[in-house]
């Protein structure tokens, strides 16, 4: 049985056009290649942005939430020393002069027994405000302190002792350590008030 044999066309200046399908098909494979290619570029841009945003945003965020916190702290300091300013005043002016007193004896006598090693047969001369004589005399006698002479001086505060054996001279000054206290803690609550007007 013979075959069909069909002559195959060819168009002149080489262009194959039997298949035009294949054609189309290459050219919608480029179309769409460029349209992804132009997809990914806008989606990448887009990416970029909202990255940017999201970080503008929480910089932004970071900032606020520190300031907060900042102002919050110096809410708090202000309302805690406005609270204890009162009590540390008046523990300065009203307690402080009494417990100074009540250490004025034994730190008399803590001062006294180095003077007394030095020379043991010498008494330790004292002179103190009157207001503190009989108090310092009753607490140096009951504590068996070395032997000590004593003598008012009108001049001297009520928390000032001078001491005196042979050369050797010391002073102590308790109604000076309260001044400086009470010194210290006024300054403190002024530039703290300072810094409530300011804040």
């Amino acid at each position: 049985m013979n075959k069909l044999r069909l002559e195959e066309f060819h168009n002149p200046d080489g262009n194959d056009t039997a298949h035009p399908e294949a054609a189309e098909d290459m050219q919608t494979e480029d179309a769409k290649l460029a349209a992804y290619e132009q997809g990914y570029g806008a989606g990448w841009e887009d990416a970029s942005t909202a990255i940017a945003d999201d970080d503008a945003r929480i910089r932004a965020e970071l900032a606020n939430h520190l300031q907060t916190l900042s102002f919050t702290y110096h809410e708090a300091r202000i309302h805690v020393l406005t609270a204890l300013e009162p009590l540390l005043i008046d523990f300065a002016q009203k307690l402080l002069p009494e417990v100074a007193q009540g250490a004025l004896g034994p730190l008399i006598l803590e001062t006294m027994m180095p003077l007394a090693e030095t020379l043991a047969e010498a008494p330790i001369s004292l002179k103190v405000h009157p207001q503190s004589r009989a108090m310092i005399e009753a607490f140096l006698s009951s504590a068996k302190a070395p032997p000590f002479t004593m003598q008012e001086e009108i001049s001297l505060t009520p928390g000032e002792v001078h001491l005196r054996l042979g050369e050797a001279e010391t002073q102590i000054d308790l109604d000076a350590t309260i001044h400086a206290i009470r010194s210290a803690l006024n300054d403190f609550f002024e530039i703290s008030t300072k810094d409530k007007i300011n804040g």
